[in-house]
């Protein structure tokens, strides 16, 4: 059987002290879980009306006017200002720890940037659908080519299929194998223009290098500026 904590509260039917405890429950680091319909000894009662008790629950608690359309307020009217925060002080505390920047503001900031036509409006929720521009995406997010060593960008040359540290070495007509190692291979590697194709087998004999998607595209657009 489950015992009240400083993080467990138990009530046998909804009480006028709901907005308080959920607040302590805030301001508590680890939060905690309110039981209605449990009495203080742990033991399950009667609620006459859970359905009723759940959507006061939610009424009573709910940071904003407009996060569900209660009964009443025309859909018509959703536009027509700021939302007005219903449990004040629920939304003080939200915004002292940073969760939100201004009371009520959200609904006319939005509407600076996006059309109605952005929300869905039904009795219990609102929907909002924010459109992304695929040319504006592309134009905030450019293509950025790595910089490579000239060591690296003969290696990417070289390079046909899966190969061996041997092969590849030999590609490029070196004899220094710690030489291969430092200035080409490895950065290659920390680059990831290039991968192993026994990954968690670093040492094995067996191990072959290939390029990899980034890789690729570099070895095509070096030999694009060659031609």
């Amino acid at each position: 059987m489950r015992t009240e904590t400083n993080r467990i509260e138990f009530k046998q039917q909804l009480t006028d002290d709901l907005e308080k405890e959920s607040i302590a429950f805030l301001n508590y680091p680890e939060g905690g879980i309110m039981y209605i319909g449990i009495d203080k000894h742990g033991n399950v009662v009667n609620i006459a009306d859970i359905d009723g008790d759940i959507l006061k629950i939610k009424d009573r608690i709910e940071i904003t006017s407009y996060g569900g359309l209660p009964q009443g307020i025309n859909k018509d009217n959703f536009f027509d200002g700021a939302s007005i925060p219903r449990n004040k002080e629920l939304m003080r505390i939200f915004r002292d720890i940073e969760m939100v920047e201004y009371l009520g503001s959200g609904i006319p900031r939005i509407l600076k940037t996006y059309g109605r036509e952005c929300f869905i409006l039904k009795d219990s929720y609102v929907r909002m659908i924010f459109p992304i521009e695929k040319e504006y995406f592309e134009q905030v997010t450019p293509q950025v080519t790595p910089q490579v060593t000239p060591q690296v960008e003969q290696l990417i040359l070289v390079f046909k299929g899966d190969m061996l540290r041997m092969e590849i070495q030999t590609a490029l007509k070196l004899s220094d194998r710690e030489n291969f190692r430092l200035k080409y291979l490895q950065p290659a590697l920390n680059s990831e223009i290039i991968e192993m194709t026994i990954p968690d087998k670093p040492n094995s004999r067996f191990q072959k290098y290939r390029l990899t998607v980034k890789g690729e595209e570099l070895k095509l657009e070096k030999q694009k500026r060659l031609k």
